[in-house]
């Protein structure tokens, strides 16, 4: 395995209706780490997907009155295309319906669990929400309603098959604690160390093939089919090619997988049970963020609150969205979205603040070089915070840190007023054009296009508006 490697993952996408800005969020700040990963010079593979099986997906074709494959093809391709409207450097994209990649892989793992011991038959009788995808118990439950989805969950009765969750409920437990595998952030360790402290269960690992059939049926007995969950966690396995693939070899465990606050559960217990019994390295760390808000409310498909990321690209464009959500939004909390934010911070940061600091040193910069003396101690100590808050990572500290020297650009331009005194304007120009320069630099995981665009601009040292006034 080479030292340098760097694998990161998102959870994949739920393909019951179109990409919504709450996963636009998580593929931004996840791409952010991907991309400062490779310039700090690692080998990053970076990987995405759809999660295209279950009950809710069947509802959902249903509903729309066209045939699975077709609907699931529709929605996966409009996940595929965040690629190009976000601009992200994802390597991979896996689907878990793909028969090829993913298929031979998560049957392969299930025999494993059954070889080792970790799958049995048995009747059940449980309280099954089609939401969750999952079988809850009534402390999961207010009001009688799943706090996540706010519905009662179904109660079902039937013979499935269970993974032995419980035989490594102590092993997660110390993992997570002693930071093996590290939660993030810590009210979140906190949150699901107290649920394995309350004694983990067996979990449901099946459902029968006449009440689910849009899935990978168990092997050996085709009258099951698996567990969507256990199904899309092998996700992060089947695109490295496990257990034989060279990308496998190279990359695996994963360094940080993102995930949303509402699949903790699933990540930091059956995925480390999982793969405990597969005994494989663990992930070193999981980041959770929190939910996208609209008027305080968590934004979901179900709740017809949602924003969608191509409108709001082709309104304000790529770098002007993911600004606003690796800004605005505190990176592991929740976060209002409202057109009126985006548009104050639009104007503030973007137009007024980076903008306007470019557009007014290439006016000015003529023939001149760039000077390090006024600016590289206050830039060396922009990249330190930068690497100190991305190891965390707090996505809205490290542009807070790099646009305090685009506001120490800001008074310097007002202090030594260029344009006017022209004895010391070689100087202050020279001392600006290094600042930019540098700027463009660390902005480039964040604003990559905004990034190039600046470079390009001192190259020949010609201004364009970057991001016009609202």
């Amino acid at each position: 395995m080479p030292k340098n490697k760097f694998y990161i993952t998102t959870s994949i996408a739920y393909t019951n209706a179109s990409p919504h800005i709450g996963f636009a969020l998580e593929l931004i700040q996840a791409d952010t780490i991907a991309r400062y990963q490779r310039f700090s010079g690692k080998d990053v593979f970076f990987l995405t997907g759809t999660d295209e099986h279950g009950q809710k997906v069947v509802k959902a074709a249903e509903n729309a009155k066209k045939k699975l494959e077709e609907f699931t093809d529709e929605i996966s391709s409009q996940f595929k295309k965040l690629k190009d409207v976000l601009n992200l450097s994802n390597d991979d994209f896996i689907r878990t319906t793909d028969k090829t990649r993913h298929w031979p892989v998560v049957q392969d793992i299930w025999l494993k669990l059954r070889e080792n011991g970790d799958i049995y038959k048995k009747k059940y009788q449980g309280l099954y929400c089609v939401g969750c995808e999952a079988f809850i118990t009534k402390k999961d439950l207010i009001e009688g309603k799943c706090k996540i989805h706010q519905k009662e969950p179904e109660m079902i009765e039937e013979e499935n098959y269970f993974f032995k969750l419980s035989k490594y409920s102590e092993e997660i437990e110390e993992k997570i604690e002693k930071n093996e595998v590290k939660i993030t952030p810590a009210e979140r360790k906190n949150e699901i160390l107290s649920f394995i402290r309350q004694g983990l269960e067996d979990v449901s690992f099946s459902r029968p093939r006449k009440d689910l059939k849009w899935g990978i049926p168990v092997p050996d007995d085709d009258s099951q089919t698996i567990y969507v969950w256990a199904d899309a966690l092998a996700n992060y396995l089947s695109a490295l090619g496990y257990p034989n693939g060279e990308k496998f070899k190279d990359y695996w465990p994963p360094d940080i997988q993102f995930i949303g606050k509402d699949i903790l559960r699933f990540h930091a217990v059956i995925w480390l049970g999982i793969l405990l019994s597969l005994k494989l390295e663990l992930p070193k760390n999981i980041f959770i963020h929190g939910y996208l808000t609209s008027g305080g409310q968590k934004m979901s498909k179900s709740l017809g609150n949602v924003v969608d990321p191509f409108e709001l690209v082709k309104k304000y464009g790529t770098d002007s969205v993911r600004y606003f959500l690796l800004r605005e939004i505190p990176s592991a909390e929740d976060g209002d979205f409202s057109y009126e934010k985006f548009e104050e911070r639009y104007n503030a940061d973007l137009a007024k603040g980076l903008g306007n600091l470019t557009a007014r040193v290439l006016t000015l910069a003529k023939n001149i070089k760039p000077v390090k003396e006024k600016f590289e101690k206050e830039t060396e100590k922009v990249k330190n915070n930068l690497k100190k808050s991305l190891e965390v990572p707090k996505f809205n500290e490290a542009l807070v840190s790099i646009w305090g020297l685009i506001g120490a650009c800001d008074r310097y331009i007002e202090e030594e007023r260029p344009w006017e005194v022209k004895e010391n304007q070689k100087e202050v120009i020279g001392n600006l054009l290094f600042a930019l320069n540098e700027i463009a630099g660390l902005i480039r995981p964040f604003l990559p296009e905004t990034s190039e665009k600046i470079l390009k601009q001192i190259k020949i040292q010609k201004s364009e508006p970057l991001f016009p006034r609202l």
